[in-house]
């Protein structure tokens, strides 16, 4: 569709810079920014979710930045309904808004909508009895054998995510591609997405970089900090459950750092792998912020949304 109203998506793995290009486009637009990371929305944590800083978020007004407390997630569907009230507003002023994330499926809930998807609780139970008994490697297998495309993209360390997926599954007879028919909602804006791309060992340098960061920031004290919190689903993510493995004894320090740095490499791989499902991604080949900057605005330019 064309619409004057345009959200403009930042895309890209972990530790690419989404933030920095965010800000930088934001400033160049005059605009706000919503961040679609699952992760920043909690207050309760900000070290391991690399949340913008308090001098970023002040240097543009954003959204979904410490909205929310862990205690009660956030959905991707929550995130659609939530996000575009926050975008109509925006739209009664302005012609821009900038989404920026890493989080594939908030991302797509927001401009496309989500696909419908068959649930049953006593089928979902069934898999949860299943993860009890058998433990978690059982229900990566049973993805692998019934949907190895969507194996490759979901975390396999989440047993939320594998019961959903395998649930659907045993409903529909249907991989998770068929289930999801992409059919667009309709949006009173237009979504021009974009993606940073980095050679793969450069990136895995950073992450491995960031990770450091993180540690010498104080991300193990911030994981002692919400120890209360060691059960929720949510907490069960990148960052963390490292920490709290090494906290309660399991493996040393040194240890949880290489996991961390591991699973994130490996979080990045995923999300890569999510963004070239999307042929209307357009990549950013640009090796500073400035030149990903300047072939955003000259995209923009050639498409006669901005002159």
């Amino acid at each position: 569709m064309s619409s004057d109203k345009k959200l403009i998506v930042l895309q890209g793995p972990t530790a690419s810079g989404k933030t920095e290009l965010a800000i930088a486009l934001a400033q160049q637009l005059n605009c706000e920014i919503l961040s679609g990371d699952s992760r920043q929305f909690y207050t309760e944590i900000s070290i391991g979710t690399a949340k913008p800083s308090p001098e970023e978020i002040n240097s543009a007004p954003h959204h979904f930045i410490n909205s929310h407390s862990i205690e009660n997630p956030v959905s991707a569907a929550q995130f659609e309904k939530e996000a575009l009230s926050v975008l109509d507003k925006i739209f009664e002023n302005q012609n821009f808004a900038i989404l920026v994330g890493g989080s594939g499926l908030f991302i797509d809930a927001l401009c496309c909508g989500l696909d419908p998807l068959p649930s049953d609780e006593k089928v979902k139970k069934e898999w949860q009895a299943k993860l009890e008994k058998e433990g978690l490697m059982s229900l990566q297998l049973e993805l692998m054998k019934r949907d190895p495309e969507y194996a490759e993209i979901v975390d396999l360390n989440n047993p939320h995510r594998l019961i959903r997926a395998l649930e659907i599954n045993s409903l529909s007879a249907k991989t998770m591609k068929q289930v999801r028919t992409n059919s667009r909602q309709k949006r009173n804006f237009e979504s021009l997405r974009y993606v940073i791309e980095f050679p793969r060992k450069e990136l895995y340098k950073r992450i491995d970089q960031r990770v450091m960061q993180m540690i010498a920031k104080g991300l193990v004290k911030e994981v002692k900090g919400v120890a209360h919190f060691s059960h929720l689903q949510s907490m069960n993510t990148v960052g963390y459950k490292e920490i709290f493995a090494h906290l309660s004894g399991e493996i040393s320090l040194e240890e949880a750092i290489s996991q961390i740095q591991q699973n994130s490499r490996r979080y990045a791989k995923r999300q890569l792998t999510w963004f070239r499902r999307d042929n209307d991604n357009q990549w950013l080949t640009s090796t500073t912020t400035q030149g990903r900057l300047d072939e955003i605005i000259e995209d923009l330019c050639q498409k006669e949304i901005i002159s």
